[in-house]
């Protein structure tokens, strides 16, 4: 069970990481190519700077969709609900084949 948590806390750690990267990597090309066509054509500068601002809040939708899926991950993590279901059913044939030692008093003859 702690490979699972291990595993899922580096796949929200990379989820939230690769998805920061690629959104900052995103508006520095997008301001970067708004500043260009502004300053080549300077009257179409408010209608390229509305376009920038709408492209720029579904980059940060991204992110936050991310984020969300992350914490998802992070919180109320499935794969560990699977985990014990699984093993549940393992364990449950396993005892059922080991005999059981009693070590309680009722062994001593009290």
């Amino acid at each position: 069970m702690e490979t699972v948590i291990g595993f899922t806390a580096i796949a929200v750690a990379l989820l939230i990481g690769l998805g920061a990267l690629g959104v900052g990597i995103g508006m520095g090309l997008l301001g970067g190519r708004f500043l260009e066509g502004a300053a080549r054509q300077p009257e179409l500068a408010p209608m390229l700077q509305t376009k920038m601002f709408i492209v720029v809040a579904l980059l940060d939708a991204v992110a936050m969709i991310g984020v969300g899926i992350a914490l998802f991950f992070a919180f109320a993590n499935p794969f560990i609900g699977q985990l014990q279901a699984a093993t549940a059913g393992q364990i449950g044939r396993w005892r059922a084949f080991r005999p059981e030692r009693d070590r309680g008093p009722r062994a001593l003859g009290v």
